[in-house]
Parts: structure tokens; sequence; C-alpha cells
């Protein structure tokens, strides 16, 4: 029996699309268009942020910039604005950088050729193929976080995802799959089966429509695929952020446009143990009265641990000019509203707490 004559090749899809017109999700609000630049939104914003948190991200998003032209004329700090709190800020610095290209080299509309759109930054195989499902009804394979695990139970693919070899395994079975009909719905489905059935933990395999396909339910295997990732125990890193204070305004400092936090405003950083006053007295010229420190906030990155140490300062002299390129003083408020990372404004948050209380 070749594999195209499989059942469980041949009946997964029709399995999966007849299971989502039922029971999958049809009232989100990027499943309401076929605008490809809302589509590419949305995907970008979905990448490792739950469907709840993007939604009031994404409409706001649009309100500010309802084209591919407008969000490709703004400023980079008001794109910035718009993601803080929705973190891994590279994706809104791919996304406007991307709205550019496409104004300068595609006449301001998204491309409809499956390289052309893996060519803009920050668009991958997975990503360029669900905006061409969805928007155009293209066909192609979808490969994110949730479809992997959807695929290795279903075809009892072991070995860790991210690796090459096993990463190829699975693109070969999403292809394989793949149906030459009804191509939104089963995309959607993989989407929506990975998201609410077949979940990482206590999968629902009983509501599956696949279950009687599946590799891994047949196998009892389901708590082991996929494989998960080998643990490494994350360093564990400490900051001392300088929170700068004079007539009611804190000062933010322009993070360079790669690395962590890019192009975002911050509290300036040194090192944990340095002394914060000899710090701005030598950075800035200034002189500082330290105030008690805030709370350590502890904050988590894909590949370490970050403790910050906020270490208020009443600044008493500040011989720069008023307007230092890359240093800008806002009222707290003003300051919650800039592009800012999330830590930052949990400290906002503890400053205005601690002003109320006087």
């Amino acid at each position: 029996m070749t594999a195209r004559r499989d059942p469980a090749v041949a009946d997964f899809a029709p399995a999966l699309i007849a299971w989502q017109k039922c029971h999958g999700r049809h009232d989100l609000p990027w499943q309401q268009t076929r605008d490809p630049y809302a589509v590419w939104l949305s995907e970008i914003m979905l990448q490792q942020t739950q469907v709840t948190a993007v939604i009031p991200y994404y409409q706001r998003f649009l309100e500010r910039f309802p084209t591919i032209a407008a969000l490709a004329a703004a400023p980079a700090d008001d794109v910035l604005a718009l993601w803080s709190g929705l973190g891994y800020y590279s994706r809104a610095r791919n996304l406007h950088r991307a709205a550019q290209i496409m104004v300068a080299e595609h006449g301001g509309r998204f491309p409809q050729m499956l390289d052309a759109v893996m060519a803009l930054p920050g668009i991958g195989r997975s990503t360029a193929a669900a905006i061409l499902v969805f928007a155009f009804g293209k066909r192609g394979a979808i490969l994110d976080g949730n479809v992997k695990r959807v695929l290795a139970r279903a075809r009892g693919v072991a070995g860790y995802p991210g690796e090459s070899a096993v990463a190829a395994q699975l693109w070969a079975q999403a292809e394989l799959l793949l149906p030459k009909t009804g191509l939104r719905a089963y995309t959607q489905g993989l989407m929506d089966l990975g998201a609410t059935v077949c979940a990482r933990r206590k999968p629902r395999c009983l509501e599956c429509p696949v279950q009687t396909l599946c590799v891994a339910h047949k196998m009892g295997r389901t708590a082991e695929l996929p494989t998960p990732k080998p643990r490494k125990a994350l360093p564990q890193r400490r900051t001392q952020m300088l929170i700068l204070q004079r007539a009611g305004e804190v000062m933010l400092e322009k993070r360079p446009s790669s690395g962590i936090w890019g192009g975002l405003w911050c509290f300036p950083e040194t090192d944990a143990d340095a002394d914060a006053a000899a710090v701005c007295a030598q950075r800035y010229g200034a002189t500082v009265e330290l105030r008690e420190a805030l709370p350590v906030i502890a904050h988590g990155f894909t590949h370490y641990h970050l403790d910050i140490l906020p270490q208020p300062a009443l600044v008493k002299s500040w011989p720069l000019r008023a307007a230092e390129p890359g240093l800008m003083w806002l009222s707290i408020e003003d300051a919650g509203a800039a592009a800012i990372p999330t830590p930052v404004r949990g400290i906002l948050a503890q400053l205005a707490a601690r002003a109320r209380r006087g």
C-alpha cells in the first residue's frame, strides 16, 4: 500500500476540515478579513503569544496603522510604542521594515509568491504559507509550534522538533497530509486543534477528530510526543537600572536597535554592584541623591533569567543639554505611553504607587 492510499493520510485532512467547520474557531477578528496586511499582522503577533493577549494589540495596531503604507510611513518609536508589552520586539521592528520594503519594491502591496514573502524580514516558511493560504487561498504547508505537536503525535515522529533532522521529517509529513482543496479550513483546523484539543499537557484525545488515525494515541505515547527540548539550566544575570528623577520626571535612554529590547526606551543600566551615584557622575556628569531601592524585578528571557535592581536617584545637578540625543525626560504617565519594555512599565507602576503613598 502506498503512502497516498494509507487511510491515516487520506482521511486526515477530510476529518480535520469537517471538525474545523463545526468545532473550530470562527470569530477571531483576523478571520473576518482577506486583507493580506491584516492577516500578516495577526500571524506575526501570534508568534509565541496567546490569542487572548494578541486581540487588543491587533485591534489598536490596525486602528493606528490601517494600511501597509501607513505602517511604512510611521516613526519606529510609534510602532514600538503600540507593541510595548507584547514582547519579542524584533517582530515589531521586522514588521516595520517589511512594510517599508513592500512600499519601495512592491508598490505597497503584499506579494503573492512564497519566495517573495519569505524574503521579507521576520517571515519564515510556515508564516509565509499561512498568510498566502488565508489571504489568497494558495496551497502551502504550515508548521508552527502547535502544528509540530499535532503532527509529531499523529504521525509518530520522535525527537525534539528543534533539531533540523526532526524538523525535516515534520515538514515532509506536513506536505504529505496537505489536501488539494479546503486549504483555509484545513490550515485553520491544524491551528485550532493544536491550540484547543491537542494541548501540550492533558490533551483531550476523546474530542480529537483524528484520534483513530493518531500513532501516539494508538501506542499510548501521547505524553512522550513531541520529544521535549533537552533541559539545560538557564544562566542567571543581574543588572541595575538607574531611575533618575527630577521635577516630577524620569529619564529614559534609547537602547541600540539590535539586541534585547532593541530600539525601545529604557532606564539606563549598569552593573548590579556598581555605585549608582558614581556611575551617574561619570556617565552624565550629574550629581544625584540615591533613594530607597525598589523591589527586585525578575524577568525571564528565552536564554537566561534576569534580576533587575531598580535604583531611584534624585538629580541635584544635570550639566547636559535639555534635549540630549538618545535621552528624554518624561512624566511617569507619559513614560508609560512610550515604547518601553514590560519591566520598565512595572517600575513606573511602582514609582506611581510610591508617589501616591507620599
